[in-house]
């Protein structure tokens, strides 16, 4: 059984970076700082592009108050996290080294990234000699 939330339009992740910057907010508030984005929407559009959010899992509201406060409840680490993964499914057949490679190939670090790619790939090494080695057919089973 797949645990894969449905999926965001383009318009959908504008609010919810912004609801990740504020970390919660009105309606008219997210509305304001979208504006100072160069997002022009009615309140009723916005309105409805939290409401679609909610429905979908990404954010959660208070509506104790007149104005429903909106907050994120999935964070920018963890969607970046479930995306990669099923992408890594998807197209490299659960792997993750070639979307890695395709990621960096070609791209030009500073001295400072590439100390924390090494201090990575460190702690995944260690993590790795303390943890029992996993069956490769258990990650396809779970499919």
């Amino acid at each position: 059984m797949s645990s894969r939330k449905p999926p965001l339009s383009e318009t959908e992740l504008e609010v919810l970076k912004a609801l990740w910057e504020r970390g919660s907010g009105t309606v008219r508030e997210l509305n304001e700082l979208l504006a100072e984005r160069g997002r022009r929407w009615a309140y009723t559009t916005v309105l409805t592009l939290l409401a679609r959010l909610e429905a979908k899992g990404y954010v959660a509201s208070d509506k104790s108050c007149l104005a429903h406060v909106f907050r994120p409840i999935v964070s920018r680490d963890k969607l970046l996290r479930q995306r990669l993964t099923h992408l890594a499914d998807d197209l490299c057949d659960g792997t993750a080294t070639p979307l890695v490679q395709a990621l960096v190939s070609g791209r030009r670090f500073s001295a400072g990234e590439i100390e924390e790619f090494r201090q990575l790939l460190d702690r995944i090494e260690t993590e790795k000699e303390l943890t029992p080695a996993r069956s490769p057919d258990k990650r396809k089973r779970k499919r």
